[in-house]
């Protein structure tokens, strides 16, 4: 079981005992999620700005693929927020 996983199912039961500490664990998750994709995408635009510097011929593939991969880094992370939002509504 994946680590996410474990941290997920922990926030889940938590908030499913009444106890402030899911409220508590989503808001940080959330904000974890929000500073992982950053910094993901960050990565993502200095790696392909240094491989464009390298290669200026290639720069429309690797604009393209800077843009996908960003583009699924944000999905991911506005998937963990709402998950982190459905922690923090449960009762």
């Amino acid at each position: 079981m994946s680590t996410l996983a474990v941290l997920l199912t922990t926030l889940l039961q938590a908030a499913g005992t009444g106890l402030g500490i899911g409220k508590f664990g989503a808001g940080i998750g959330a904000g974890l999620a929000v500073i992982g994709a950053g910094m993901g995408i960050g990565n993502i635009g200095r790696d392909a700005m240094s491989g464009i510097a390298r290669q200026p011929e290639a720069s429309g593939d690797i604009r393209t693929n800077m843009i996908l991969a960003a583009a699924l880094i944000e999905g991911v992370a506005l998937f963990a927020i709402v998950v982190c939002l459905l922690i923090a509504i449960a009762k």
